[in-house]
């Protein structure tokens, strides 16, 4: 069962991440996503408070080791957002101009801007139905000679064919960066989302399953990838290696950008990663609730559900489902927040958005994420939904389609 109490009342009555207040609704609106925050969080920023304020302090190193532990890779950088994580990653492993790097159109625009900011070029490729991340066979099919990198997107933290991707990457040459933004507590045959390829980017955004308001994270396995995250997110300085005592000095010895989380926002992440144990176990509590309560009227209705795979664990980061058609979607979302139920849509493909069209991509086709697009519905999910909010979901998108 969900029966738990709230924390944070000011939450209550109010319609998050781009929709008004409840108005004339009879009952409370059930919002999409509601960080959960606490005294706990309190207590760690107000210790943080009273010391470092600035980056890469006592918080910072106390959460990048908690993170390479729980990932179980060598190094792990934290960063003020995935989207700085990403572009970190594709520096150091020297993706620039000239190069192409394939990632899928139905990703958040963070993926394709990290890949425009470093020079290179971002090529589209379609994604799986199955789990809504990028296909192999047409990876591989854009793949040409100044192909550098794949970039898969783990979309809800469910990760695509990653030994499809691993596979065409080591017989091409080419380097593997994960977009985990939605994958942290998620794997793929045993190991954690993030640590397949080359390099990872996580993202603690407030509408990810534990956050720090914006923040991010890049793993790494390779030592010396690591070194040249390190000079590139400190400004381009050795102040890393410095502070270790490997240099009597620091100084500027390359390119680079501040990339550094701040210690007062890693000291609220330290105490969400305390929280996520337990907010995975009632995020997969509310999807198993959906599950249960919508799987014979799905397959009524010709809607699909999320998969359940046996080699892959979930994050249960969002909760989708695939309409049949594009008016069933907006019918369905429209009823659904006429009843105080803020499901959504997601992505507009990037390939045929306005910047999409002047980076040359509107003239692509891409099927299935098209047909995605225009289908899904996200349900609310997160760590503070009851019971009998849940049972309000379930039964208001039942007679949608009746």
């Amino acid at each position: 069962m969900l029966a738990y109490g709230r924390i944070g009342p000011a939450w209550r009555g109010r319609w998050r991440f781009g929709f008004r207040g409840e108005g004339a609704l009879s009952e409370p609106s059930i919002p999409l996503s509601i960080p959960w925050v606490g005294e706990e969080e309190v207590l760690r920023i107000r210790e943080a408070l009273s010391g470092r304020l600035a980056g890469d302090g006592p918080f910072c190193r106390r959460v990048e080791g908690r993170l390479a532990e729980r990932l179980g890779v060598p190094r792990v950088l934290l960063t003020t957002s995935c989207t700085h994580a990403l572009e970190l990653a594709l520096l150091a492993l020297g993706v620039g101009p000239g190069d192409e790097v394939i990632c899928p159109s139905f990703t958040f625009v963070s993926t394709a801007n990290a890949i425009l900011r470093v020079g290179a070029r971002p090529v589209f490729a379609d994604i799986e139905a199955l789990t809504l991340g990028l296909d192999p066979r047409d990876v591989e099919a854009r793949v040409s000679s100044r192909t550098s990198a794949i970039l898969p997107v783990h979309y809800a933290g469910l990760a695509p064919d990653m030994d499809a991707l691993l596979a065409l990457a080591g017989l091409r040459g080419l380097r593997i960066v994960e977009d985990a933004a939605q994958g942290l507590a998620a794997s793929y045959r045993g190991r954690p989302l993030g640590t397949l390829g080359d390099a990872g980017c996580f993202s603690f955004h407030e509408t990810k399953n534990v956050t720090c308001g914006e923040g991010g994270a890049l793993a790494v396995h390779d030592p010396s990838v690591a070194r040249r995250a390190e000079i590139v997110r400190e400004k381009g300085t050795n102040r890393a290696a410095f502070l270790r005592g490997e240099v009597d000095r620091y100084t500027w010895i390359a390119e680079g950008s501040s990339y550094v989380l701040s210690d007062v926002l890693a000291a609220l992440l330290d105490a969400q990663l305390d929280r996520l144990e337990e907010v995975q176990a009632r995020r997969s509590r509310v999807v198993e609730a959906y599950q249960t309560g919508l799987r014979d009227w799905a397959e009524s209705n010709g809607v699909v559900l999320p998969p359940d795979l046996r080699d892959r664990q979930p994050s249960h980061h969002a909760f989708w489902m695939l309409l049949p058609h594009a008016e069933a979607r907006e019918r369905m979302l429209s009823q659904l927040r006429a009843r105080g139920v803020m499901a959504t849509f997601h992505y507009v493909p990037l390939h045929s958005s306005p910047h999409g069209h002047a980076l040359g991509h509107g003239g692509e086709s891409l099927p299935v994420t098209e047909r995605v697009a225009s289908t899904i519905v996200r349900l609310p999910l997160h760590a503070l939904i009851t019971d009998s909010e849940v049972s309000r979901v379930i039964a208001a998108v039942r007679v949608t389609m009746t």
